[in-house]
């Protein structure tokens, strides 16, 4: 699967100008912050919990460019009823946006 990071890069970009070590931290704690949304919401125990991830998982997305993974976590707002909430889209929009990155 191949990924345009572009709106990614650009939004950092747009945010701190051409500073190199900054934009690598901004997006080091994109991921870290997006990979630990995905383990609350892996350990959350009511549909309102994951609700509630979800919804901070798309802020934090559409706050750094990422669309894919804003729709990604927009699917599966619409899907949070079921208890075995598929999350492989997410899975697999976070990991070809970090490959995408290094």
């Amino acid at each position: 699967m191949t990924y345009n990071a572009g709106a990614l890069e650009s939004t950092l970009s747009a945010a701190v100008g051409e500073e190199p070590l900054l934009i690598a931290e901004l997006r080091a704690a994109f991921f870290d912050s997006a990979y630990a949304h995905m383990a609350a919401l892996r350990a959350a125990q009511s549909e309102e919990a994951r609700r509630d991830v979800l919804v901070r998982l798309q802020g934090l997305a559409a706050s750094f460019g990422a669309t894919r993974v804003l729709d990604g976590a927009r699917d599966a707002m619409g899907k949070v009823c079921n208890k075995r909430l598929d999350l492989s889209r997410l899975d697999r929009s976070l990991s070809a946006l970090r490959d995408a990155t290094l």
